[in-house]
């Protein structure tokens, strides 16, 4: 799919959701005696590309409400990665997360999360690859797309202040994800 098609798929599917006009939050609580089990959400990130390059990933989080507006949570990132223009052929990066969400508004969110991700890195100056561990700080925020009462689509607009051009596994610092909750 060409870049442009890209682009326009993304503002499709971000108007879409943009239009839903029935409000939920990611969970609804209605006093503080609700029960923990009422109150944790599950979702993630799953991405998968093929071809020349191939690219795999798994990205699971649980959450839970702490109040009606805020929650937090954690999870665990992993990739596989194989490309032929790829020098070293494959690889593989894993690292976890724990992150906060604040409701402004029903459907909109200020994120905070700290990332920290172990994967190949050729150092400046190197000739060989070595493993080690990057971290992220993403602040942000995103739009949640309800699909009833309790699941939905987070589009997350994200940006890492800690980005480092020698030492990151992500090319840029904004991050623009697309994950699902139920």
């Amino acid at each position: 799919m060409s870049l442009l098609k890209s682009k326009y798929l993304f503002l499709f599917l971000l108007a879409f959701g943009l239009s839903q006009t029935t409000s939920f939050a990611q969970r609804e609580i209605y006093s503080d005696s609700t029960a923990l089990k009422d109150r944790l959400y599950y979702g993630g990130n799953f991405g998968m590309q093929f071809g020349s390059t191939t690219l795999i990933e798994i990205s699971p989080i649980i959450g839970v409400m702490i109040t009606p507006k805020f929650s937090s949570g954690v999870g665990v990132t992993y990739q596989y990665f194989k490309s032929r223009y790829y020098y070293g052929g494959q690889s593989t990066s894993y690292g976890g997360r724990v992150f906060s969400r604040y409701n402004i508004l029903p459907n909109i969110f200020a994120h905070a999360e700290f990332e920290s991700i172990n994967f190949d890195h050729l150092g400046y100056g190197k000739t060989e690859y070595e493993r080690i561990w990057a971290n992220s700080l993403f602040l942000g925020g995103g739009y949640f797309a309800p699909f009833g009462s309790r699941g939905g689509a987070n589009f997350t607009f994200l940006y890492n202040v800690l980005h480092d051009n020698l030492r990151s596994p992500y090319g840029e610092p904004y991050v623009i994800r697309v994950g699902f909750v139920l």
